[in-house]
């Protein structure tokens, strides 16, 4: 499986996301789906194209305790938990936007799915505002929205969520993520209880010499 590297250095900080994400909901203009759009892309890892396609009636959002998203990429389905905060995010968005079930959950002004060209234009605007513009990593300017959803996963590996529970979260496989983010598989990351370790991989004392 060919899966092209994505490098430590390439990725955003939590300080930028964060500040990429305050500059799209101050400029957003009339397009109002653009910032819950990318907000979504870079808080549950979705892939735009994905976010895209989201209509009302994909998530549940109960009063208390985890939502729940069903993202559709390929023809195949997968649930995705929504922490609280984000659940009534959505909440109020879809209230404030007059959203039905049926519709859109990130509609453009006509109710159609949101262009590429409208969000990346915004999000276009908020890398130039906000990144910095130093010789090294002048070219992340140009890096797509999708960058938010690389970082985002990046983010989860470094907080000690499982490859396995990430790969069915990402829609995604655990060899890709190995092979995606290398950086977060690093030997010298990996803590091993070695006296455990000797003690379960022992020989039983009738094979000892």
């Amino acid at each position: 499986m060919s899966v092209e590297v994505m490098q430590e250095e390439w990725l955003y900080s939590e300080e930028q996301v964060r500040a990429l994400l305050e500059r799209v909901r101050g400029h957003a203009s009339a397009e109002r789906s653009v910032y819950p759009f990318i907000r979504i892309v870079a808080e549950q890892a979705l892939r735009p194209s994905e976010a895209r396609k989201l209509r009302v009636s994909d998530v549940v959002l109960p009063e208390r305790g985890l939502g729940k998203l069903t993202a559709r990429y390929r023809r195949t389905a997968r649930d995705i938990p929504l922490q609280p905060q984000f659940a009534d995010f959505l909440r109020e968005w879809i209230s404030e936007a007059g959203l039905r079930e049926g519709d859109l959950l990130f509609p453009s002004r006509r109710g159609r799915p949101l262009s590429a060209p409208t969000y990346q234009r915004v999000w276009e605007q908020a890398q130039e505002a906000v990144l910095p513009r130093d010789e090294l990593y002048s070219w992340r300017l140009g890096e797509p929205i999708s960058i938010l959803r690389e970082s985002c996963l990046v983010k989860w590996l470094g907080m000690g969520v499982s490859c396995f529970a990430l790969a069915e979260l990402a829609g995604v496989t655990p060899s890709w993520l190995a092979l995606r983010y290398p950086h977060c598989f690093r030997a010298e990351n990996a803590e091993i209880d070695w006296d455990h370790l000797a003690e379960v991989t022992a020989l039983p004392e009738s094979l000892k010499l």
